[in-house]
Formats: structure tokens, C-alpha cells, sequence
């Protein structure tokens, strides 16, 4: 337009030009009219010389106004492109902090101005506040097609998908960083465009490489992040995640602990409500709840989510750490994962714009949620993604044509550099993992590369600084919750967590001949088969369980240095006759498994494990009920397997299986034929593996391999004393197994177990003994001790779960109740024990008293004391009851102790008055033992101004406090009624500090002011000046007046006179 305009005023300016009279009239004419005006006639001018100034005229005033539109502002001729960014702005605080006005504000003035951009469109934005209530807030984004070219937001889940939908309609793009539903970049929303990775793809990307599976989502009341819970459970789910339960915190005060109370179960929590970091009260009260109820220390992990959606700073004095003890032990637990900054952070970058007032507000950068440096990136984003795609499209921008890109965007952020990929489907934002360490920062831990916006997952990398758990770290779960192409059947184990440390196999099912043979295919097949059956291997090649169509199964592998590639006719004729047998004592066999050479068996998974782990679990209570139970099913099972012609061979207690009704099934049948007829060769196994083997086998290896029927009665034999005594095979013979092998070999003496007629019936052992005879036509018949088992028993059904009901049905009425109770008691009283140490000495000192360790005098290089009492002291003892003092005392200590309970303090002793304060020992933390202090000693004088004598209340209560910092050394003194002393120059210095200093007044040596104007924390001090300081001569001291951010009101000082 600035062109044309020049080209027209050129044109009319020689255009005048050429009908100037100079130029259209000869010499003579020219002549005649300079004479005329010489004379001063009243002639008139021709006519053709009247038409010729007005058209000069005319062509002057033309002129002006185009020469006047080449220099006026882009925004008088140029398009508008109107952002309307809608958003909660009024319903929580993590989004009215972040000032969206101001953010908008600032980056479309900075469009404006940008040399990219400028040329363009002209930039601004419409603030559209969303309703708080997920169906009001979609109500309302039905009325919004005229606000404005192009819609950042909306940032509820709820109805992200409804919006995207009008959006389609309106041929607007849509831009929103709320929307949690996976895959809607396909056709079905053209104008949806995700700015940002999907957050349940970040969250996926960091639970896969810590491998923790199972989580549980806790939200705040609020509809919005009730909203967002339950959309980011559906997206988890919808990666294979199995994300049990989405709790909503009740708005009472005892919400928090009944939440916390519903998800014990799990110990991964992902918290989406506003951050406790930045002013979040339902986080702050889940993790001071959490701490209060001891999970903090207990291996429980959070999440917050909000900062998944903006750019925490790290390495930064969070003031909600500092100034809270309680909730920086509680983050101790919480694991931060957020944008990662650029050079500067977030807080430094606002402080910048102010200075250069680009943004004017007087709010602290520190009072900012740093979600407005989201804003304005997703503005900056958008108008960059405009830019682009008009120069593309060389046409006002739409929903569809933005999205037409052909190629990724590069810019600064406001606080990071901000680049979207090659095809310009979304910012590349990397990801930091941030953890506290205990103390008021964060500290980053790992980098989470950013994840392509449609699907891929993105690497996580090690920081070199580890995390530091609160407790123990949470268990991890099974590889296979993470792949796309394996799916886990169970999650973890009732009794077992088996953990994956290699990688995965996926089998299918092939039928051929009545033969099932499962073999490996390739990860990315589909899962089907010609059988229509499916198997996924969830466990490395070292462990024996797997997932079989959705069940645990148990994989029994043939000797290790075997090769197997085919299955021969004999093993297939094997496995016909395993697979028709059925009874309820023996474990089902499945099928067979080979891939690469790897051969073995697959038969049922029992949760209860082998019958030798239920007998070395020490927990678990085996009367003769229980016993005989066992027993009796494994003399009906094998009775089955003699009566079907087929030996064991290999009988055990480990390959004896029990399931979860504590049902005893024998499994690993046949496997002796198996191995035969595949050439597989015998593996005798260790010498403690052939206890169980009869000793005329032991002599002869053919007929080991081959096994007999009355060699399986002689393994009977030994499971029986296995179960009766509840030990290993001949346990009781204080001999190697090698040497026990020798003397069953090579009898007399005849070596065998010795069993105590008290432990079974008589009847039993006789059972036993015959069983093990050394000649073995000796030994009954499986058939034979069934009958003898029966007339023992009296024909009755020993049946454990018979037994169990009826335990059940005799103790139901009070056994539970009874036990929770004295549980709790216990607890209660531990507790009690516990609390009174603890108040006594240092937690490191209780527990290594109570472990019956020294406790060494231990050096501190820098620590702050705090002293303080009461000024007339004495007078007020005169003129009160010792009662009336020893109540004051009580009621002055007991708010003294309230406050420092909020600090990281800890309190030495109280010597009538005097009250000793400590921070930096036991516990160390670095420099900020000053800070402590200082926080402490302001929180005590502002109460004391108000606090009152129950028998004196008109007469105000003045303390002298004062400040010193130094090394001290801390050790227990005494073993009746130990105490935690400290001993050092630095005690002395601060009780002179104490002593000299004045009503009302907080007297702070040079060593104390150093640290507090090293920490930058805004501290108001004072000079006194020299002071007199006895035993330390004269010293140059301070009074600590203040802080800032400290709004509490300080009881007013005597006024100091000179001197």
C-alpha cells in the first residue's frame, strides 16, 4: 500500500506539472500576461488558464493525503488477527497469578515490533474467561466464534474435545495445551493444532524409565482439576498404563487424610491441583497431611501435574520451602517434572521486562505464577505458525491453512528458546526432572528429550545427581506395562513382584497333529495366531513366569547347553497323553515352548509357589490338619499318575505346587520322557537336588533317568519328612549333601531322617519308614498309602480349606477386630515411646541408643544459637506463687515450642528463664541455619507481644534474644537422664549476645549479619554499635529489625537513648 501510494503521488505530480502555464503557452503568450499584471488591470485570466490551477489545485490536495498514508502505522491499513485466549482466569489461583492480561499484553506488543511478524498481520488478543464449571465453560465457548481469528485454549480437558469441534466448524484454529484425549491431529478435528507435547506422553516417557506402572491420581474439588484427573487416567489407560483409581479430596478439613487413607495401596500419586510451590492449598495440605500420617518416609512418590504446563525454576529459594519446615520435609517426597529454563528463569526474565517496563505491575516476580511465560509462548507460537503459513498459502490465514506448514518455527520464549519440528506440528519443549533434596531448592536429576506431539515417546538421561527418596523408592513394575506390542496380565504378583531385566519375547500358538508348540515371532506382529490364541513372555530369560492369555504360567526350560529345533513324533505322542490328563492334583499341562534353540514345558502358575517355599515361609502356620492336607493330595495325585502308567521321576517338594485355595498339585510329570525322546542329555543336578532320589537309583544313572514307580514312593518318603519336621531333606544329619549322597550309595549303616514321634502320629511315621525301606519291593503302593492315609485319618475329608472355614467361622466374629486393635495399640504406645526420645534428644541420637551404639561427640564447622529470657524475672517471682511461676513458665514455653516446631530448629534446653535454641546441628543444612534462626527469633517476638500472664495480665511479658553464629562440638552427657549438650566459644558469645542486649530487641553478633547478607533473603538490620560484651571486650553488634515479605506485627522496642 506504502508503494501505491507513491506511485500515485508521482504520477499527479507530473501530471500538474505538465499543464503548468510554463509548459502549455508559447513565448508571446507568456509575454502579454506578465505585462497585463504589470498594469494591474482587471482583466480576467482565460478561461483555459482557470481550468489549468484548478486542476493544479486539485492535484496538490490529492497528493497530501497519499503522501500522509505512506507514513502512517502499520495497523491503519493493515489486517487485524485477534487471539482470543480463553481460560479459568478467575477460578484458580495458578492461573489468576499468572496475570494473563499482562502476558498477552506484552507478547503481542513485542509481535508488533518483531522484524518477522511485523510485516504481516497486526496482532492482539481478547482475555475470555472461562466458567469454572466444565458444562457452564462449554456453554459459553458456543457463543465465542466472533471474538477473535484463532482460540488459545480452552484449558479445561473437559470439553477440549466439544471446543475442537466448533473450532472445525468456525474453520478457526484451536490451540490448546489442556487437551488430554490421544490422536486428535487426524481428520477428525482439521483445525486442532496441540502446541504442546501431550502430558500424559511426558508422563509416560519418565514412569517408563523409573518403570513404576501403577499409579493413582488424587485431584483437588475443583470441577476443573476433577476434570483433568479423570482425562489424564483415560489417556494413561489408553498407553497401557493400569491407573487403578482417580480420589477427589473432600473439601473438609479431613479430606486430604481420607484420600491419602484410600490410595495406601499404591505408592505413585500424580497430584493435579494447583502447586503448594506457588500457592496451592489442596497440595500443601495432601503433603503436610501425608507427612502427618507418615507416608512421606514410607516410599510414597508425587507428582504434581501443573508444572507439566509451565517452566519451574530451578536451582532457585522456592519461599514457600524456606519459610515452612513442615511442607519442605514433605517435598522431600515430591518429584517435579517441568520445562526446562533457558539461560535465565522465569522469575529473572519478569524482573528484566519490568525494568525495561514492558510489563507494568508492581507485583514480586517471586508472587508470579510462572504459567504467564506459557501464555505468552503460545501466543508467540501461534503468531509465528500464522506468519508462516501465510507466506506459504499467500492468503488470509484459516483453521485448515494454518495447520499446512512446511517446515518447524524457531524463536526466543520468554524465559527459553522455543523451536517446533521440521513439519511444524508442535513446540519441542525438553523436560527436566527436578527433586529438592530436603532442602528450599530444586535440583535437576534428569532431561526428558521432548515427545513428538503424535505418539513418540521421548529418551530420559541421567543428570549425574541422584534422587533423593524420603524413604525407600517405590517398588518397580514389569517392562511390559510399557510396550505398545505386549500385554500384562495381572500386574504384580500376590506374593512375588517378578521384575523384568531383559527383554521381552511375543509367542504365538501354533496347533498341528494335536500338538501345541509356542514359538517366537517378531515384537511388532499382531497379536493373533492360527489358533486363535496368543502368548506374550513378561519375564527375562532367567525367570520361569510368564503371561499366557492374560494367566500367569510357569515355564519349566530343559537343561542348560541343549539345543532343540525341532520336536520329534515320539515327544509329540508324549505330550497327547500329558495333555488328556486332568485331576485336581496335578498341575495342567499346556503346551510346550520353543524359539531359538530354547526348549521346555509350560504348565500352570500357583500363587502360593512350591510346597518347599510354603514350608521355609516361617509365617505361615502349619498344624497336622494343614499338614496331612498336603499330604494326602500328593498321594492322590501321584496315585493318579501310577494308576495312569506314568512315573514321575523327579519328585520334590519344589516340584510340588500349591495354588491359592491351598490345593497341592504335582507338576514337572513326564518331563524324564520329554527329555528322552528329544535327546536332551540328563543333568544329574547338585548334590543337595538328589536327596529326593532313591538310593538304588543313585547307583544305576540309566535308571535315574528313566525313574521308577517305587522310586517316586521313596521321594514320597522324604517330602513326608520334609512336611512333618518342616526342613530341608535330612536336616537334621549335620552333613554336606555330597557325604549324604556317598552313604545312601554305599550302605551299612543305612542313612536316613530322624523324626520325633511327637511331631505326627505314630501311624504316620510307620507310613514314612516303610516308604524309604532300601529294598524296594519293600515300599507300599501309592495306592496302598492312600488307604493307610484314610484309616489314619478315619475316612474324614482332610481338606485345608474345610479346615479354614471352619477357623474362619469360629474366630470371625472378634479375630479381625481383635487384632486391629491390639495393633493400633502397639502402634500407639511405639509411638508414645517414640515421641518422648525424640523430645528428649536428636532422632540420630534415639536411634543409636536404642540400638545400643556409642554416641561419639561429633564437630559442627558453622551452626546459630539462639538465646533468650524474661526481663524482671526475678520481680515477677517475688510477686507471684511458685504455682502462678510455673505456669507462666508452661505457657511461655509451650507457644515457644509451637513456633519453633515450624522452623528447622532445635531446641537444646530451658534453664529457668533462659530458653537455648540450636539450628544447623543435629541436622545439618548448610548455611541456612542463620535464616532458620532469624525466621524463629521474628515469629517469637511478634507473639510475645500479644502473649499475656493468666495471674498478671495487665503486666506485659519483655524477653532479650540474641543471635550468634559459629562452630560449636554436640554430644550426649550422662546415662541417667542423658542430655544433648553443647559445648563451645560460640555458646558463650551468644548468651553474652543475650545478656547485653535489650526489651524487645533481637541482638545479632557480625558472624550471624555475614551469612544473612550472603543468603540475600531481604533481611532489615540495624547497627547498634560497639558494645561491651564481658569476657570479649567491646564488639561492633546489630539489631535484626525485619525481613522482607515479613508482615507480622513486632511489639514496639523502649526507645535507645546515645550511647
Amino acid at each position: 500500500l506504502a508503494l501505491l501510494s507513491w506511485v500515485l503521488s508521482v504520477i499527479l505530480f507530473l501530471i500538474n506539472l505538465s499543464h503548468h502555464p510554463r509548459w502549455t503557452q508559447d513565448p508571446s503568450m507568456r509575454e502579454r500576461r506578465r505585462q497585463r499584471r504589470t498594469e494591474d488591470t482587471d482583466t480576467t485570466p482565460t478561461s483555459k488558464s482557470a481550468v489549468l490551477r484548478s486542476r493544479s489545485c486539485w492535484g496538490k490536495w490529492l497528493m497530501l493525503p497519499l503522501l500522509m498514508a505512506t507514513y502512517l502505522p502499520c495497523e491503519a491499513w493493515g489486517a487485524t488477527f485477534t487471539v482470543a485466549v480463553v481460560g479459568p482466569w478467575t477460578c484458580d489461583p495458578m492461573y489468576s497469578k499468572a496475570l494473563p492480561d499482562l502476558a498477552a499484553r506484552l507478547a503481542t506488543a513485542r509481535l508488533n515490533k518483531d522484524p518477522y511478524t511485523k510485516k504481516g498481520y497486526w496482532y492482539d488478543y481478547t482475555l475470555v474467561n472461562e466458567d469454572c464449571k466444565t458444562s457452564r465453560a462449554l456453554a459459553r465457548f458456543t457463543s465465542l466464534e466472533g471474538y477473535g481469528s484463532a482460540f488459545l485454549g480452552p484449558t479445561n480437558p473437559g470439553y477440549c474435545s466439544s471446543a475442537a469441534l466448533f473450532a472445525k466448524n468456525w474453520n478457526k484454529p484451536l490451540l490448546s495445551w489442556g487437551c488430554l484425549k490421544p490422536n486428535m491431529e487426524d481428520g477428525q478435528y482439521p483445525t486442532f493444532h496441540r502446541p504442546l507435547p501431550l502430558s500424559s506422553r511426558v508422563l509416560f516417557s519418565m514412569l517408563r524409565y523409573f518403570r513404576w506402572a501403577h499409579v493413582v491420581i488424587v485431584t483437588s474439588e475443583d470441577d476443573l482439576w476433577e476434570a483433568t484427573g479423570h482425562e489424564l487416567a483415560a489417556s494413561l489407560r489408553a498407553l497401557g498404563l493400569p491407573v487403578s483409581t482417580v480420589v477427589t479430596m473432600e473439601p473438609d478439613k479431613d479430606g486430604p487424610t481420607k484420600a491419602l487413607k484410600r490410595i495406601r495401596e499404591l505408592d505413585l500419586v500424580i497430584m493435579c491441583m494447583h502447586s503448594a510451590l506457588i500457592g496451592g492449598v489442596a497440595q500443601y495440605q495432601l503433603l503436610t497431611s501425608a507427612l502427618n500420617i507418615r507416608m512421606i518416609d514410607r516410599g510414597y512418590v508425587f507428582i504434581p501435574y501443573d508444572t507439566l504446563t509451565y517452566s519451574l525454576p530451578k536451582g532457585t529459594n522456592f519461599n514457600a520451602l524456606t519459610n515452612d519446615s513442615l511442607l519442605r520435609k514433605a517435598y522431600d517426597a515430591v518429584l517435579t517434572i517441568t520445562m526446562d529454563s533457558g539461560e535465565n528463569t522465569f522469575y529473572q526474565s519478569f524482573k528484566d521486562a519490568q525494568e525495561k517496563f514492558e510489563i507494568r505491575t508492581s507485583t514480586p516476580p517471586d508472587q508470579v505464577s510462572p504459567f504467564f511465560g506459557t501464555i505468552y509462548n503460545m501466543i508467540y507460537y501461534m503468531a509465528y505458525a500464522v506468519e508462516k503459513s501465510r507466506l506459504a498459502a499467500g492468503r488470509w490465514v484459516d483453521g485448515e491453512t494454518m495447520l499446512e506448514s512446511d517446515g518447524g518455527v524457531k524463536f526466543e520464549g520468554f524465559n527459553q528458546h522455543i523451536s517446533s519440528d521440521k513439519d511444524g506440528l508442535g513446540m519441542l519443549a525438553r523436560y527436566v526432572v527436578l527433586d529438592s533434596d530436603g532442602g528450599d531448592k530444586l535440583y535437576m536429576t534428569h532431561t526428558l528429550e521432548a515427545p513428538h506431539t503424535l505418539g513418540k515417546f521421548g529418551a530420559v538421561k541421567y543428570n549425574g545427581r541422584s534422587i533423593h527418596f524420603a524413604g525407600s523408592s517405590p517398588s518397580t513394575d514389569s517392562r511390559c506395562w510399557f510396550s505398545p506390542y505386549i500385554t500384562c496380565g495381572g500386574g504384580r504378583c500376590l506374593n512375588t513382584v517378578f521384575v523384568c531385566v531383559c527383554e521381552f519375547f511375543c509367542l504365538k500358538s501354533l496347533i498341528f497333529d494335536g500338538l501345541s508348540i509356542l514359538n517366537q515371532l517378531d515384537v511388532k506382529t499382531p497379536r493373533h495366531s492360527v489358533s486363535g490364541r496368543s502368548y506374550f513372555a513378561s519375564t527375562p530369560d532367567s525367570s520361569n513366569v510368564a503371561v499366557f492369555e492374560g494367566d500367569w504360567v510357569w515355564l519349566k526350560r530343559c537343561p542348560n547347553g541343549n539345543t532343540v529345533s525341532s520336536v520329534s513324533n515320539s515327544t509329540k505322542n508324549i505330550f497327547t497323553k500329558l495333555r488328556d490328563m486332568r485331576h485336581e492334583n496335578l498341575n495342567l499341562f499346556l503346551g510346550l515352548f520353543l524359539d531359538s534353540g530354547i526348549f521346555g514345558i509350560v504348565t500352570e502358575h500357583c500363587t502360593r509357589g512350591s510346597l518347599e517355599d510354603l514350608l521355609n515361609n516361617e509365617e505361615m502356620r502349619l498344624d497336622w490338619m494343614f499338614k496331612s492336607s498336603l499330604l494326602m493330595d500328593l498321594v492322590r495325585g501321584m496315585k493318579y499318575l501310577h494308576n495312569r502308567n506314568v512315573i514321575h521321576g523327579r519328585l520334590k517338594s519344589r516340584n510340588c505346587v500349591v495354588d491359592g485355595r491351598f490345593v497341592l498339585k504335582v507338576t514337572e510329570y513326564g518331563f524324564n520322557e520329554i527329555l528322552s525322546t528329544q535327546s536332551i542329555n540328563f543333568d544329574k543336578g547338585r548334590p543337595e537336588d538328589q536327596l529326593w532320589v532313591a538310593p538304588e537309583l543313585l547307583r544305576n544313572s540309566k535308571l535315574m533317568k528313566r525313574g521308577t514307580f517305587r522310586g517316586d514312593v521313596y521321594s514320597f518318603a522324604i517330602i513326608m519328612q520334609e512336611v512333618i519336621a518342616r526342613c530341608a531333606p535330612f536336616c537334621m544329619l549335620d552333613m554336606p549333601p555330597k557325604e549324604i549322597i556317598s552313604k545312601l550309595k554305599s550302605p551299612p549303616p543305612l542313612c536316613r531322617p530322624t523324626v520325633s514321634t511327637d511331631e505326627a502320629p505314630l501311624e504316620v511315621i510307620q507310613v514314612m519308614k516303610q516308604a524309604w525301606s532300601e529294598e524296594p519291593d519293600k515300599r507300599p503302593t501309592f495306592e496302598e498309602i492312600f488307604k493307610q492315609f484314610k484309616s489314619i485319618t478315619k475316612g474324614k475329608k482332610t481338606n485345608i480349606i474345610d479346615s479354614m472355614l471352619r477357623m474362619l467361622e469360629q474366630y470371625s466374629t472378634n479375630l479381625e477386630d481383635l487384632i486391629r486393635e491390639r495393633t493400633e495399640e502397639l502402634e500407639v504406645e511405639r509411638k508414645k515411646t517414640d515421641q518422648l526420645l525424640a523430645q528428649m534428644l536428636p532422632r540420630s541420637v534415639c536411634l543409636a541408643l536404642k540400638t545400643g551404639k556409642p554416641v561419639k561427640p561429633e564437630h559442627f564447622s558453622e551452626v546459630t544459637l539462639y538465646f533468650s529470657d524474661i526481663v524482671g524475672f526475678t520481680t515477677i517471682s517475688a510477686l507471684s506463687e511458685p504455682i502462678e511461676v510455673v505456669d507462666l513458665l508452661n505457657d511461655l514455653y509451650t507457644l515457644f515450642d509451637a513456633i519453633i516446631g515450624q522452623h528447622d530448629v532445635y531446641k537444646v534446653e530451658t534453664i529457668g528463664d533462659a530458653y537455648m535454641v540450636a539450628s544447623g546441628v543435629p541436622n545439618r543444612n548448610g548455611r541456612r541455619h542463620a535464616a532458620e534462626m532469624s525466621n524463629m527469633s521474628l515469629d517469637i517476638l511478634h507473639c510475645i507481644g500479644t502473649f499475656k500472664m493468666r495471674h498478671m495480665p495487665d503486666v506485659k511479658v519483655k524477653i532479650r534474644i540474641g543471635l550468634h553464629s559459629g562452630p560449636v562440638v554436640a554430644g550426649v552427657v550422662g546415662l541417667t537422664m542423658p542430655r544433648y549438650c553443647l559445648f563451645g566459644d560460640t555458646v558463650n558469645t551468644a548468651s553474652r549476645m543475650e545478656s547485653t542486649g535489650l526489651p524487645y530487641r533481637i541482638h545479632v553478633n557480625q558472624s550471624t549479619v555475614d551469612i544473612l547478607h550472603e543468603l540475600k533473603m531481604g533481611y532489615k538490620i540495624d547497627t547498634r554499635g560497639m558494645t561491651e560484651l564481658k569476657g570479649k571486650g567491646v564488639e561492633n553488634t546489630f539489631w535484626l529489625v525485619g525481613r522482607a515479605g515479613f508482615d507480622k506485627i513486632l511489639p514496639r522496642p523502649p526507645d535507645l537513648t546515645p550511647g
